[in-house]
């Protein structure tokens, strides 16, 4: 095998003559094509990126907004139980406000009505006695035992009304 510096020296120049053409008219367009895609996928990463930041802020302000939501269902519970103890202590108040005015109502009726009995049997008394009186009168009987029998009947007599 010999070595033919004619042959070497034509593929040199051929080889420097096709790497100028290449990067005059390939290598140029070539390497702006690969720029763009790599700019492209650049801006699709940072894209995500942002989107990614975005969906994690998107949760916290909902973890947040659900915190919210919960802890104003528990004030509004506790509002509600705080309500309905006061309602319960008022209408409690209003039951047994009621109960002693009924009672109270009672006793004076009671009393009235006690009254009244006291004072009808004074009237049926004082009628007793005078139809004692009267028929003591009309019989004449002096002091002795059918005047004691009168006035013990006449009491029983009273007595048995009441």
């Amino acid at each position: 095998m010999s070595f033919i510096w004619e042959n070497t020296l034509l593929a040199i120049v051929a080889f420097a003559i096709l790497y100028w053409l290449l990067s005059r008219y390939a290598f140029g367009p070539l390497f702006s094509i690969m720029e763009k895609r790599r700019e492209l996928v650049m801006t699709q990463m940072n894209e995500a990126a942002q989107t990614r930041e975005q969906a994690i802020a998107y949760v916290e302000e909902q973890k947040q907004a659900l915190e919210q939501a919960r802890q104003d269902a528990y004030d509004i519970i506790e509002q509600s139980k705080q309500t309905g103890g006061k309602q319960a202590e008022s209408i409690l108040a209003d039951a047994k406000a009621e109960a002693n005015r009924l009672k109270d109502d009672a006793v004076r009726e009671i009393e009235s009505e006690k009254n009244k009995a006291v004072a009808a049997l004074r009237s049926e008394l004082g009628t007793a006695s005078v139809q004692i009186a009267s028929k003591l009168i009309k019989k004449e009987v002096e002091n002795g035992p059918a005047q004691e029998e009168l006035v013990n009947q006449y009491l029983n007599e009273v007595g048995g009304r009441q």
